[in-house]
């Protein structure tokens, strides 16, 4: 009799039948429905999230070209109103000192007599110098050439010794306010004599012959 080895014969494991061991095995590749959808889903919501984004670059855009527009209304507004309010207080410092000009001239005429002396003296003073701080500002001299824009002439002469329209007289003086005239200058002008102008080139023509020797003689 020959001896069984003990062990020899190693147990199988039970299959059971018609299975395969590749049956037995779960597919590892194999992925669940939800899976397979989610980069389909994400690619959705990249294109969502990208379009929403556009929409909110273009309204911000809008947006800050409405905000730039209105700045600038708003700017161009502020200088109108500036300018408005410059203009309206001109206005109003011209219409008050225009009334006031007789004053300012019965002050002048006063000074020239020896009359402005005393209490009366000092309230003049004062008053011309707040006309003076308002901007008011007197022009006027004798012997300056006639400017018919800023000169009103009240009386014409004839005179030997000008050779143009020249104020000989201030008669009023004038008074602006800045570059604007309030009140032209009233002046007496004098104007060249008829022929004065002829009579001084001849006399011109014979000193220039005499200082050369004389006419030439044909």
């Amino acid at each position: 009799m020959t001896e069984e080895t003990p062990g020899f014969d190693e147990q199988q494991p039970d299959v059971p039948s018609g299975a395969t061991s590749d049956d037995a095995e779960p597919k590892a590749a194999a992925s669940s429905p939800e899976e397979a959808a989610a980069p389909a889903g994400d690619t959705g919501q990249d294109v969502a999230l990208v379009a929403q984004l556009d929409q909110a670059r273009t309204a911000l855009s809008e947006r800050t070209a409405d905000l730039q527009r209105l700045q600038a209304e708003f700017q161009n507004y502020r200088r109108r109103v500036e300018r408005d309010r410059i203009a309206v207080k001109e206005i109003a410092i011209a219409n008050l000192l225009t009334e006031l000009l007789p004053v300012l001239d019965d002050i002048g005429r006063a000074r020239e007599h020896g009359e402005l002396v005393g209490g009366f003296k000092s309230v003049a003073e004062s008053l011309e110098g707040t006309a003076a701080k308002m901007g008011l500002q007197q022009f006027g001299k004798e012997g300056e050439p006639f400017d018919p824009t800023i000169h009103e002439a009240l009386m014409h002469s004839y005179a030997p010794d000008v050779t143009e329209t020249t104020c000989v007289a201030i008669l009023q003086p004038g008074y602006r306010i800045g570059e604007r005239t309030i009140r032209p200058a009233r002046v007496a002008v004098a104007e060249p004599q008829p022929g004065a102008q002829t009579v001084k080139a001849d006399e011109t023509a014979e000193a220039d012959d005499k200082e050369s020797g004389g006419p030439e003689e044909g």
